[in-house]
């Protein structure tokens, strides 16, 4: 784009042509939606080979950028990526159509029969950085739900998203929708975001997927209802009743098996009873896997290979092989320090203590709230929806991950026979 004119017409003309695409989308049929999904999929795993090679460049940038390992792992894709990519679109195939669905139906004592029905938002803005996977799940998504659907990739994925991209138009030609069902935004430059920010006109909604920095800047500039979340500060806390086994584990898992994703366990809450028995077992095997220990006092006297940790430490999303750690009084003193540094994602709790557990899921506030099981679980395609556009950590609207039915709205139909109002 040449200036700042240029770029506000691209997104005006992008915005128009999603707004006549999802009119078109919102009455197509079930198997009309499927059969554009199951041609993407199928696009996807014969461009194998082509978006390997896209992929390839833009690790290629990455490195010489310096990206941190875990925005590499994120931005990474290989055969193994591609094919869930492509099954994850036969997952979504799968999933029941929730449009149309009648969420509540009465009749009135005056006659009118008054229907809630689910109908899609419209139209949405997706802008996500380093994952290019996040092209084919936001886009997908938003197809057999109904609403048309424009994204915008960071620079990091530029080339791997565009090649997935063009799978995806593909499958939608083959069905006969509107090729403008999906669209990706052509170019790099920030001011693109600010304009698709101000569509109030013709977007219905904004979901970013990314770093702190860009949520902040949509949060702060949008004209148009944004759904997100801004850091990911998951806690596992180890009840003092907590099965040892069970503890190393989920704390290992929930850290280390992938540490640059949202529902990755920053904070290790241990109960001051479960020092001796559980503190140096969990440790020791964070430690031995490579992770960084950061503890309070009584972590560090009692783990030798611990620092210790700032105040700054307990709000911090490491994205990184790090771990906060911190010894509480029981359930409540987890329960409390969540409140005040939790970020409202994901928490977790491990006990074989029915009591415990359930004060624990019922009164943390977090859209996703466990016990004896790994924060990983933190995703849409775990959930059974398939895949996710994104976590929200909001309470309007949507909480948690978000799939086909939180892509979606109602609204009354009122079926009368002449009714007037007195």
């Amino acid at each position: 784009m040449t200036n700042e004119n240029d770029i506000k017409i691209l997104m005006q003309s992008i915005g128009k042509k999603a707004k006549r695409a999802s009119e078109i989308l919102a009455l197509a049929p079930t198997k009309q939606k499927d059969d554009a999904l199951k041609a993407a999929a199928a696009e996807i795993r014969k461009a194998k080979n082509d978006i390997i090679a896209a992929n390839k460049k833009d690790m290629d940038i990455a490195v010489g950028r310096g990206l941190a390992g875990a925005m590499l792992d994120r931005l990474m894709l290989d055969e193994t990526r591609i094919e869930s990519i492509a099954r994850s679109i036969e997952d979504i195939i799968d999933l029941k159509d929730p449009i149309g669905d009648i969420l509540s139906e009465k009749i009135r004592p005056n006659g009118l029969k008054i229907s809630q029905v689910r109908v899609p938002l419209g139209v949405i803005g997706i802008i996500f950085e380093s994952r290019p996977n996040v092209t084919a799940d936001a886009g997908t998504l938003c197809l057999k739900s109904g609403n048309a659907s424009i994204l915008r990739c960071g620079s990091e994925s530029a080339h791997s998203s565009r090649m997935i991209h063009a799978c995806l138009v593909k499958g939608l030609k083959k069905a006969g929708l509107p090729e403008e069902a999906i669209q990706l935004i052509p170019t790099q430059d920030r001011a693109a975001v600010g304009e698709l920010l101000k569509l109030s006109e013709y977007v219905d909604i904004i979901v970013p997927r990314g770093g702190k920095s860009l949520i902040e800047r949509v949060q702060n500039e949008s004209r148009v209802p944004v759904m997100a979340h801004l850091d990911g500060i998951c806690h596992v806390y180890i009840d003092a009743d907590a099965d040892l086994e069970k503890a190393v584990s989920i704390s290992v898992n929930a850290k280390m098996r992938r540490t640059g994703i949202c529902g990755s366990a920053e904070t290790l809450l241990i109960d001051k009873k479960a020092i001796d028995s559980h503190l140096t077992p969990i440790l020791s095997a964070l430690h031995e896997k490579g992770c960084e220990i950061r503890g309070d006092k009584d972590v560090v006297k009692a783990f030798n290979e611990s620092r210790e940790a700032t105040e700054e430490d307990w709000g911090t999303e490491y994205l990184d092989a790090i771990i906060s750690v911190r010894v509480v009084d029981g359930v409540q003193g987890a329960i409390d320090h969540i409140a005040k540094y939790g970020s409202n994602h994901t928490d977790s709790i491990i006990t074989e203590n029915s009591k415990a557990a359930e004060k624990f899921l019922n009164e943390v506030d977090s859209a996703i709230v466990m016990h004896n099981a790994s924060t990983q679980y933190a995703d849409g395609g775990e959930f059974g929806m398939g895949a996710e556009i994104g976590i929200s950590t909001g309470k309007m609207h949507a909480r948690g991950p978000v799939g086909l039915e939180q892509l979606t709205s109602y609204k009354y139909q009122v079926r009368g026979n002449g009714q007037i109002r007195p």
